[in-house]
């Protein structure tokens, strides 16, 4: 914990540390102890426990407004250290908590009265309630996969789930891939565009309550991680809500879009690290037990080296995630969030953040030989989870092209 002290007064206050303090403890008691076991959860009993727990936390209902019975946090700073204290126990876990929140932000943002009225207050509740956003298609020989409809320079021109207005209601027609908690969800905000050749002013982002006719689902996928995470195709056919299901218009869902893209840079970018530090915790006290060559693994300098090269990417990208976190807090100083200087910066901190964790774990299984790949010592999980974070919001490559137009015009 003595980390994040470090930067009381400059990214974080009193109450960031204590909500660090909170999830700490909760992930030691109730996360750690089960750990070797969510891989095997298949019918996730034990997953929903421990999100019932983060329920019980208040973190379900944290964003939401108070006329609601929420809490209205909208700190980014915070939620940066939610995301990697929780990912430091199970980013599988993290990440179906906090997709919720990602998908109810553009009607937060907007005060959707017709939404928020409908669906916020059972959220506000006791009882673990879960939501989805939707983004990710198939494709097909238009393109369309997920770095396309991820990508500015296409103007959600390659998005082919389709709203159509008919009197009061939007009929909606398409396919999904991909989605966070998909096929458990309760509430869905879907993707869509009204005509793809309208582009950004076609962008629409509309509400769907699990159960509607017309929505289905495919599969559970099977992953090499992140079990706790659900992904499923999702199937819309003539499924009707009502209009005002929209988040807010034309133009202003497009930008609704590019802001949880952006958010969700910096985010994961927290919970990568969260893979990375808890993997050099375990390889720091690892090696200082084995002894080789009469002597601990980390008194050896090649070790040694390593050990170093984990510190120094760690505490790097924690910095700039939390730098770039603390930009989105502050627009007055620094400009819009959807803006490509902002866009840069999350790019920068959620490209340089998965390649460090990819890089600690596979370092830290070097280090601990078969013990590192053996499920006792977490280490191959936080491996094998870190790797989707490297790929998912666009991939690896976007993500680069994405720091590039922060320095100049790049259509790519």
């Amino acid at each position: 914990m003595e980390y994040w002290e470090q930067y009381l007064g400059l990214f974080l206050k009193e109450e960031d540390l204590e909500m660090a303090r909170v999830v700490r403890s909760f992930v030691e008691k109730e996360i750690m102890p089960v750990r070797h076991l969510i891989d095997d959860d298949k019918d996730h009993t034990l997953i929903r426990k421990i999100l019932q727990g983060l329920t019980n936390l208040g973190l379900q209902k944290a964003p939401f407004p108070k006329a609601y019975g929420g809490s209205e946090m909208n700190s980014i700073v915070t939620a940066s250290v939610l995301h990697e204290e929780l990912s430091r126990g199970d980013s599988g876990i993290c990440t179906a908590a906090n997709v919720t929140t990602w998908a109810w932000l553009p009607a937060i943002i907007a005060g959707n009265k017709a939404v928020l009225d409908a669906f916020a207050p059972s959220f506000c509740g006791d009882e673990l309630k879960m939501a989805c956003f939707a983004m990710t298609e198939p494709g097909g020989p238009h393109g369309g996969g997920g770095c396309d409809i991820e990508n500015p320079s296409l103007h959600g021109k390659k998005i082919r789930t389709i709203a159509r207005l008919d009197g009061n209601e939007w009929v909606i027609n398409g396919q999904k891939m991909w989605a966070s908690n998909s096929g458990v969800a309760d509430l869905y905000c879907v993707l869509c565009t009204e005509d793809p050749e309208l582009g950004e002013d076609g962008v629409a982002l509309i509400y769907v309550p699990a159960g509607v006719n017309g929505l289905s689902f495919g599969k559970w996928e099977k992953k090499a991680g992140m079990e706790a995470d659900v992904n499923c195709a999702m199937y819309l056919e003539d499924v009707r809500v009502p209009k005002e299901f929209r988040a807010a218009g034309p133009r202003k869902d497009f930008e609704l879009l590019e802001y949880n893209i952006i958010l969700a840079r910096v985010l994961t970018a927290a919970s990568a690290i969260g893979n990375a530090q808890a993997t050099f915790e375990t390889v720091l006290e690892y090696t200082g037990q084995r002894i080789v060559a009469d002597k601990p693994i980390r008194d050896h300098s090649i070790a040694a080296g390593m050990l170093a090269d984990m510190a120094i990417a760690i505490e790097t990208a924690r910095t700039y995630y939390l730098l770039t976190a603390y930009m989105l807090d502050h627009p007055e100083k620094y400009g819009p969030p959807t803006s490509n200087y902002i866009r840069s910066r999350a790019s920068i901190a959620k490209v340089y953040a998965a390649d460090v964790a990819v890089m600690v774990t596979n370092k830290a299984m070097e280090l601990m030989g078969a013990y590192g790949y053996a499920r006792d010592y977490h280490v191959e999980k936080y491996w094998r989870d870190s790797k989707i974070i490297q790929l998912w919001e666009g991939g690896a490559q976007l993500g680069r092209f994405d720091v590039c137009r922060g320095y100049y015009e790049c259509n790519l």
